[in-house]
């Protein structure tokens, strides 16, 4: 991956490419407008399978609680499709519509287990400032440069290492994201009232799900396909946006070198997954596109790659490749990419 990454990303600059990250903007443009025909036929197409999981599942618990509990997963993988739609809203690029896009979101996070309101506000920020080492800690997965972590007390680099292990980052935090911190708004908007109407209105939709699954269906189908499954949308949520950002050749600057439009083309993986997984998430693995032009919907972004094949080389990742991704916990500054804490060792 680090060789053909290099490839891609010269070793001075991103603007000695043949088109600099700005000039793509301009491409880009043309992708934007949503046909609402296709925004609600991916909702139906990503609501029905999941409904259809839920229900084999139901059935299967007269048969086998095993059964049932693997039937969460794929029901899961679609919660993942539910929320990546969820995330299109958030940009206002999933209809033409501002409403529109607000209304379908704020009822998919319901669904999702995300305030829409309040997490668009965390997210937007994230596209803000991503890669950018000075503004760091809003809607993203903590990184501490080597020097940082090396100026740490004991207890301190424990934490970070405990935070960064892959069983918190991809089995407990997201326990803790969607069921617990989501139930509140965070420390930055709690004095704004929309935040907080946010919160509540989608603890409420929550709590009437959960008591029409346990009214209907039971007890047992709440623990045996509700909670497995979004645990399962959380892990494996966490999981992409985890990779789409946290990879060797990643990019971080100042602020006084920090681009946007470089920040987002090249701060972004390209995670390159096998057609069928594609469509299940969304396209969301055209990261570094998405980044760099986030009004353009996801069923377009495939359509980018193959009229522009030179962006599909950029910071292109396997998901085999990807799984090396996880144990990358540090920048390295003077090596400009993220490394291990064995190589941090012997920076």
């Amino acid at each position: 991956m680090t060789d053909r990454m290099s490839e891609t990303k010269p070793e001075t600059s991103p603007k000695t490419e043949e088109k600099t990250a700005r000039e793509w903007l301009n491409v880009l443009s043309k992708y934007k407008n949503p046909s609402h025909a296709r925004s609600f036929l991916e909702i139906g197409m990503t609501a029905v399978p999941l409904l259809f999981f839920w229900g084999l599942a139901y059935w299967s618990m007269s048969y086998s609680a095993w059964f049932a509990l693997a039937l969460s997963i794929p029901a899961g993988v679609f919660v993942v499709r539910l929320f990546l739609i969820l995330h299109d809203c958030s940009h206002g690029s999933f209809f033409r519509r501002k409403k529109l896009n607000d209304w379908v979101g704020r009822v998919l996070g319901v669904f999702t287990m995300t305030p829409f309101d309040e997490w668009r506000h965390s997210h937007v920020m994230h596209h803000r400032t991503s890669g950018n080492l000075d503004k760091r800690g809003i809607g993203d997965i903590v990184t501490l440069t080597v020097r940082e972590y090396k100026e740490r007390s004991l207890k301190g680099k424990v934490l970070y290492r405990l935070y960064r292990h892959p069983i918190t980052m991809f089995l407990l935090g997201p326990i803790y994201v969607f069921m617990i911190r989501h139930r509140l708004p965070d420390e930055l908007t709690r004095a704004s009232a929309k935040s907080w109407t946010s919160a509540m209105a989608t603890n409420a939709g929550i709590a009437a799900v959960i008591f029409l699954i346990i009214f209907f269906f039971g007890l047992k189908s709440f623990l045996l396909i509700y909670l497995p499954m979004n645990i399962v949308a959380g892990a494996i949520g966490i999981w992409l946006f985890y990779v789409q950002h946290q990879f060797e050749e990643t990019v971080w600057e100042q602020d006084e070198d920090w681009e946007v439009a470089n920040a987002a083309l090249y701060g972004s993986s390209h995670y390159d997954l096998p057609h069928p997984l594609k469509w299940l998430t969304a396209n969301i693995g055209i990261h570094h596109v998405h980044h760099l032009y986030a009004r353009i919907p996801f069923y377009r972004l495939g359509k980018v790659l193959r009229e522009h094949p030179r962006l599909a080389d950029i910071q292109r990742m396997t998901l085999l490749e990807s799984f090396k991704c996880a144990k990358l916990q540090l920048w390295d500054e003077n090596k400009r990419r993220l490394v291990s804490y064995a190589e941090a060792r012997t920076a």
